[in-house]
Order: C-alpha cells, then structure tokens, then sequence
C-alpha cells in the first residue's frame, strides 16, 4: 500500500472510532413503509428522535426506535468515559434497503393465481455527536 492510500486509511479509520453503527437486517416490514419513519428522524437530535419514534402511530417506528437505542449503546460502548446525553449525538445517516422477499400464491378467480410479494429490509443507522 502506498503512503496516500496508508494515511487515507488510517484517517477512516480514525473517523468510524467517533461514530456508532447499528444494523437491522431481514425486517419484515415493506421498505416503503420503513422509509417513512427513517425520514422521520434523519438529522435529529437523538432524544428528540426517541420521543418522536415513541408517539408515532407507525408500526415500523416500534422496529427503529429499538435500533436506535442500539446505536447510542454501541457509541457509548466506543466514547467509555463520554455520556450520551451531554455529546448531544444526531442520527447522522439513516437508510433502508430492501431486502429478500417471500413469494407467496394467492387464489384468483376463474382459476388463476395471484403473486403476492411479501416484503423485508435491512436498516442501517448511524449516530456521530454534532460538530
């Protein structure tokens, strides 16, 4: 590897110890209908973000809030002697992929089949103190 690409690596490297990391994968849940809510709290302060997941009526917020609890524990696990609530950490990126899906067949008439297409996602959400 040459000096360039060492240093680069090394400065990614150093970045990615500031931020945390959490990862919902297979979420069976339409990502059409997750996407909503990650626009929901893409930007926000963190505890905002909570309160905000906590009163949403959408299924999917149930799903996200519990991933971003996950996200301020993984950056509390990597800032030891820091507290998430004095950092004042955002939800810095927030995106849903789309993940397998499960075909079904459903009866139709005259003796036909219908596909039905049963949906799943992967979430990914990353929180970084704001600076």
């Amino acid at each position: 590897m040459g000096r360039k690409k060492q240093v680069a690596a090394d400065k990614r490297k150093e970045d990615m110890k500031k931020v945390a990391i959490a990862k919902l994968n297979d979420c069976p849940t339409s990502p059409r209908k997750m996407r909503l809510v990650a626009d929901m709290v893409r930007g926000v302060d963190v505890f905002k973000a909570m309160n905000m997941l906590k009163h949403s009526s959408k299924e999917a917020s149930v799903r996200v809030e519990k991933l971003l609890r996950s996200a301020i524990a993984n950056w509390e696990a990597k800032n030891e002697g820091l507290n998430a609530d004095e950092a004042s950490l955002v939800v810095k990126e927030i995106y849903v992929d789309s993940a397998s899906m499960l075909k079904r067949l459903q009866t139709a008439p005259q003796g036909r089949a219908y596909r039905v297409r049963k949906r799943s996602n992967h979430v990914t959400l990353i929180v970084d103190s704001a600076k």
